[in-house]
């Protein structure tokens, strides 16, 4: 049977309910949202649908305009119908899948689910998000249709953000709905589905959970503080900035302790039990109400001072809170300067402070731990690590990590310490396998557990990780690597700081295009960071512009613009695969690439002019090129030029890829989204082989681009001062605006007429060149490169 979700009802409008229906419909799909019926507040009258309805209606606003905003963008709200379960339980019938997200409690659950059978076609999906309920549990009593179709599908909180979607069958699923779960959630969700066995908290919360309560224990042992912890278990070690402490205060510490409490009472046969048992100083912090951001305090308190706003710490040996402490470690001080988190951990773990032996300690317990969850929780191991990289966003598995660190190496210092390893680990090691995972023809092996033997990751092609492609190495330089991805096509990624573009990135571009012209069907230009490029190097800009080497900048203007001009008029498709932060030079770069295969979440956006500066790579010529062509005789010639103006002028970024599209970044009907980010760079290669097998031929340089001259630079101007005097401009603001206006109206020219991009180019270098000599931009610059924030001046 082939299965098309058109339509989506989601049962509970609580914070995950209301934002699941948001997730839904940003893919384009109807969703109904149902809540119970507001309560009448009089006898004998009857309220109206809309007040009926308020209950669903709230909660919905309210996940609106929460921030980070659960929508791609704001339009596909009107994909979403309301309604209550009184009324609207009927209009199920038309839906293809039901997903039911109401309170925790099995009999309410249940209450809900008799009335869904009422309704429901044969043959409909029914899903619950519990995180907590046993999914056979769940499931009792029902018609056999209805278990046939009923699965658990766990989302993470936001479910925009957080890329984990558990899926759990009951022994009474049928096993094609299971596949398509998996293949839906991945392909048009956008998740890593990780199929999960029905035991307590599943695979994410049990191992997450897990390594927060080791590390309280821990932390008492070494008599480290909160400050102290959540310095070690951050970005250092790749995990969120929000580390241990501020992620229980974000997602509330009776949740943390409800499912610990959850997992001590329903595994009784887990040889760490006594890991879960709560620490005196976590009930007591319980027992105050200090539940974290819900409450307005937990293991951090926000106040306002003398100083501002102030965050403090507490004190878990008086319960006090108090101004928070920058830690100092060695092991720390040894490790920062480390971009490569691989080689970081190897050193963190070697610390001789008290630092290293909190991860070593750390380590050693949740090793210890998930090899004893094999097979208990699940029957590999890459699904361990890809829960936890999804749902609580680690950039390195467990796994992942114990083969950083040397599995046999680690597994003698784990016995030395007291720690034990699952007998299937020994096995592993004695039969001669060394890691968890390898990498053999650019595919990714994980050991299987089952038949003791190295097998595929499932769908390795559609994943394509431009590192594990070693062994096809074609070129490189200190900062990029350009590799054979296979089918004709290569690959170019770069590691810099924030993936930043300096002159080693643009030597890779220029090359890698000519290898490319010479030898393959076209090029993707993508990496495996987490952004895909903060942007030009703007330490090399800051160093020329002081030492006043203005032959050495101008040099640097035009190879940038040479190699993005390059990257547009080639004899090859160029395709590029951005995804996180893509800003100022990256979005320049996409701006000049044959095709755009952007993730979902790609942040992109010309943000020069937030450092004095205006996008110097060709970023404003391609928005007035596009201008140009976006041209209306039905409206002024200056409307389409002034938005593109206004994003430049604002530094606006897209927060989506979809946004990316309404601000004419993203070209609609040429470039595309990718849910998945995993699969963006799978997708560019596809993008390369179209368009190649379409006989791409090399486009000409553009010399028919209107620009509308004074008629264009007095509307213009005259916005810009309306900025300065209502003060949302500064001074400095302004005057970079009015360079910019220049430079998109093709100078100062008493009317409108057809120039080249050569032209724009020239007068886009001349300006950013003469900026950078303006000391309020270098206090700018120089203000990012030591905060990462540029000054407002």
């Amino acid at each position: 049977m082939k299965r098309t979700i058109k339509k989506v009802a989601v049962l509970g409008s609580g914070v995950m309910g209301s934002r699941i229906a948001c997730h839904f419909a940003g893919i384009g799909v109807q969703v109904l949202l149902l809540d119970i019926a507001s309560p009448n507040p009089s006898e004998g009258g009857e309220l109206k649908p809309a007040q009926k309805n308020k209950i669903v209606n709230d909660a919905l606003a309210a996940a609106i305009k929460s921030n980070p905003s659960p929508v791609f963008t704001k339009d596909v709200i009107k994909n979403i119908a309301t309604g209550n379960f009184d009324d609207n339980m009927k209009d199920i019938a038309s839906c293809d899948w039901i997903i039911e997200v109401v309170i925790e409690r099995l009999d309410i659950k249940h209450q809900v689910y008799e009335k869904v059978e009422q309704y429901r076609k044969q043959g409909t999906l029914i899903t619950s998000n519990t995180s907590g309920i046993p999914i056979h549990l769940l499931s009792q009593g029902r018609s056999e249709d209805f278990k046939k179709h009923f699965c658990g599908t766990h989302f993470f909180n936001p479910p925009r953000y957080l890329r984990l979607l558990e899926i759990i069958p009951t022994p009474d699923t049928d096993p094609t709905v299971v596949d398509f779960l998996m293949h839906y959630g991945d392909l048009y969700l956008g998740k890593t589905t990780v199929l999960c066995k029905d035991t307590p908290a599943f695979i994410a919360n049990r191992i997450g959970v897990f390594s927060i309560m080791s590390i309280f224990h821990i932390m008492e042992k070494l008599n480290l503080s909160i400050d102290e912890v959540d310095a070690l278990t951050g970005p250092i070690i790749g995990r969120p900035k929000s580390a241990t402490f501020r992620t229980a205060d974000v997602v509330g510490i009776d949740t943390l302790v409800k499912v610990a409490k959850g997992v001590a009472d329903n595994c009784p046969t887990d040889e760490a039990k006594n890991i879960f048992n709560i620490p005196t100083w976590l009930e007591k912090v319980v027992a105050n109400n200090w539940l974290g951001d819900k409450t307005g305090q937990g293991f951090f308190k926000k106040i306002k001072s003398d100083k501002g706003k102030e965050i403090l710490t507490l004190n878990l040996q008086t319960m006090e809170y108090a101004a928070r402490v920058k830690p100092k470690f060695v092991t720390l001080e040894t490790a920062k300067p480390i971009e490569d988190l691989k080689t970081r951990i190897k050193t963190l773990c070697a610390g001789t402070d008290k630092a290293g032996e909190f991860y070593r300690q750390f380590h050693y317990s949740l090793f210890s731990y998930i090899s004893n969850r094999i097979p208990e929780i699940s029957d590999e191991v890459y699904r361990v690590d890809d829960a936890m990289k999804a749902g609580f966003g680690w950039e390195i598995g467990a796994f992942e990590t114990w083969d950083v660190l040397g599995v046999a190496k680690t597994v003698d210092a784990m016995k030395t310490a007291g720690y034990t390893v699952a007998a299937w680990v020994e096995e592993m090691l004695a039969n001669g396998m060394s890691t968890f995972y390898k990498v053999e023809a650019g595919k990714k092996l994980f050991y299987d557990f089952a038949t003791k033997k190295y097998q595929p990751l499932p769908g390795g092609d559609a994943f394509i990780i431009l590192s594990n492609n070693a062994d096809k190495l074609i070129w490189k330089n200190s900062a990029c690597k350009l590799y054979d991805i296979g089918d004709g096509v290569a690959g170019l990624e770069w590691n810099t700081k924030m993936n930043s573009i300096g002159a080693e990135v643009l030597e890779g571009v220029n090359k890698s295009i000519a290898i490319a012209e010479e030898k393959y069907k076209g090029l993707v230009i993508a990496n495996d960071g987490a952004n895909f490029s903060a942007g030009a190097n703007v330490g090399m800009i800051f160093m020329f512009a002081v030492e006043q080497e203005y032959d050495e900048l101008d040099m640097a203007i035009r190879m940038f613009q040479n190699t993005m001009m390059r990257l547009r008029y080639s004899n090859i498709p160029v395709v590029t695969a951005p995804h996180g932060l893509t800003l100022g030079g990256g979005c320049e770069m996409n701006l000049h690439a044959d095709k755009i295969c952007a993730a979902a979440e790609t942040y992109i956006g010309l943000v020069e002019l937030g450092v004095g500066l205006i996008p110097g790579g060709g970023g404003t010529k391609e928005f007035v090129l596009r201008a140009s062509d976006e041209l209306h005789k039905d409206e002024p010639e200056t409307n389409t030029l002034k938005d593109r103006f206004f994003a430049i002028a604002t530094a606006k970024v897209a927060t989506s890829a979809h946004e990316g599209f309404e601000m004419g970044i993203l070209r609609k009907g040429h470039d595309e989204v990718v849910m998945n980010i995993g699969r963006r760079i799978s997708e560019a290669k596809k993008s390369v082989i179209e368009l190649y097998d379409a006989g791409y031929t090399m486009p000409q340089q553009r010399k028919d681009i209107k620009v509308l001259g004074k008629l264009g630079l007095g509307a213009m101007l005259a916005g810009i001062n309306g900025m300065w005097r209502g003060n949302y401009a500064t001074e400095h603001d302004a005057f970079v605006a009015r360079k910019l206006a220049y430079v998109m109206c093709g100078g100062d020219l008493s009317e409108p007429q057809f120039v080249s991009e050569q032209y724009l180019l020239d007068l886009e270098r001349e300006a950013f060149l003469s900026l950078c000599g303006e000391k309020k931009t270098l206090e700018r610059i120089q203000s990012v490169l030591k905060t990462g924030r540029p000054v407002r001046n």
